[in-house]
């Protein structure tokens, strides 16, 4: 992290998101405020609290592409979730305390993946002798005898095997293992698991019997099967828990989308009153609180949150002013302009045309997209997006798939060939399915 300075952070950004400068800026700064806060006093860290952000703009403009993308160059735990959900059962919604249990479930899986990298040698020659046990069993005694004893020519056998398994000529012999799987009662699953008490979770996984099964399988499978019961017992889980924990208190990243959905009116009664529920139940979760998990107890003081809005029908004023003061960092995202559908289509990394470039190359089709055709879809978004709903770079998506949906279906049967995307073809083919400007069908 000390190496990821904001300008860094921004240019890595530019590589995938086309403008949006003061967004890009403003999480970069963020970060780094979070590696700033680590080398401070441990009396001086406590009390520096994250700047939470609000991105305010349309849908489709990068909002959640930036959030994303600064989460898996930082290598921090990150989830998404739609303000909107905790609306939508019962009067107040769903427990809005889930997001952090969700957080911290991600950070379990990046820990683990971490560890997991660390034992990985150690695993892989446990499975291999683990595999050799199976396909040489040992014997039951070891009888004296004149020359080689039972043991040595054992020992022998199971060299023999060794070296065939290293060679990769067992991969098709089929062996006998034992799996567990965890036996989880009906009331636990689906919405219900979602509301009980975690301690009765957990009370039900320990007391319930585990479920054990002998598997036949090749060895080329087997091995992928007693790799990770390795990686599970190698790996000590109240460590990776723990860790799990730290990283998700001071790495967190929470991104709620839709906040302004959750915006009440006037007229407080019926789904306003839930939705105002909603901006209550978020506030100690944003302003710092302490939520229990499966894994333990989990401060919010310092994850960072970051809201993002259209804010159409509604101004970031209409919040409660409690939850406005929890996201002092503002930022406006612009509506994409004709010139930035062209750069979208070419400057990221793994721009749209690349992808499609990439998928139909594996059919032996090179597609080529020339300049005057980037111009021309460029032209078609801009004017469908202005024309009708606006769901910004999105838009882009439609248009892609109607412009190469032919070629896509007879791409099998071309035995290879090189086919050229100029703007004509750009024009024929989107002219045939917005007939007399009807870009209805185009709406996604």
């Amino acid at each position: 992290m000390r190496d990821l300075t904001p300008r860094k952070i921004v240019a890595e950004l530019d590589r995938y998101i086309v403008g949006q400068d003061d967004a890009k800026r403003a999480v970069a700064i963020a970060v780094r405020n979070r590696w700033r806060r680590q080398q401070l006093s441990e009396e001086m860290r406590p009390e520096v609290a994250p700047k939470n952000i609000m991105m305010i703009g349309p849908t489709g403009v990068g909002k959640t592409e930036i959030a994303r993308r600064l989460a898996k160059l930082t290598g921090a735990p990150f989830i998404k979730v739609e303000a909107t959900k905790y609306t939508e059962v019962g009067y107040y919604g769903r427990d809005v305390e889930s997001m952090v249990r969700e957080l911290v479930e991600n950070a379990i899986g990046l820990v683990r993946d971490s560890e997991r990298a660390g034992v990985e040698e150690e695993a892989k020659r446990r499975a291999q002798e683990r595999l050799l046990d199976l396909l040489v069993p040992a014997p039951a005694y070891d009888a004296p005898g004149d020359g080689e004893s039972v043991h040595d020519r054992h020992e022998r056998t199971r060299e023999k095997f060794r070296a065939m398994l290293v060679a990769g000529e067992l991969e098709e012999r089929r062996v006998e293992l034992t799996t567990e799987h965890k036996v989880m009662p009906m009331m636990l699953t689906g919405a219900g698991m979602e509301q009980m008490d975690l301690d009765l979770q957990g009370m039900f996984e320990k007391i319930l019997p585990k479920n054990t099964s002998r598997r036949e399988l090749p060895v080329k499978e087997a091995r992928k099967v007693l790799f990770e019961q390795e990686v599970d017992t190698l790996i000590n889980k109240d460590d990776v828990q723990a860790d799990a924990i730290t990283l998700a208190e001071n790495s967190g990243i929470i991104f709620i989308d839709e906040l302004d959905k959750v915006v009440a009116s006037e007229q407080s009664h019926g789904a306003d009153v839930s939705r105002q529920g909603v901006q209550r139940d978020l506030l100690p979760i944003v302003e710092g609180t302490t939520v229990q998990t499966r894994y333990g107890f989990v401060k919010t003081d310092h994850i960072l949150f970051i809201a993002a809005g259209a804010f159409h029908r509604a101004k970031p004023s209409d919040l409660m002013p409690e939850l406005q003061g929890r996201f002092p960092i503002r930022v406006e995202l612009k509506d994409l302009t004709r010139e930035d559908f062209v750069r979208i289509l070419t400057e990221p990394k793994n721009s749209l045309t690349c992808q499609y470039e990439a998928l139909l190359e594996t059919e032996g089709v090179k597609l080529v997209f020339e300049e005057d055709a980037i111009e021309a879809l460029a032209d078609y978004a801009f004017k469908v997006n202005q024309s009708s709903q606006n769901i910004g770079a999105r838009r882009l998506y439609t248009i892609m798939e109607r412009l190469l949906e032919e070629l896509s279906f007879e791409a099998p049967e071309m035995n290879a060939g090189r086919v050229v995307v100029n703007a004509a073809y750009v024009s024929q083919r989107l002219d045939e399915v917005a007939q007399d400007e009807d870009l209805s069908k185009f709406i996604l």
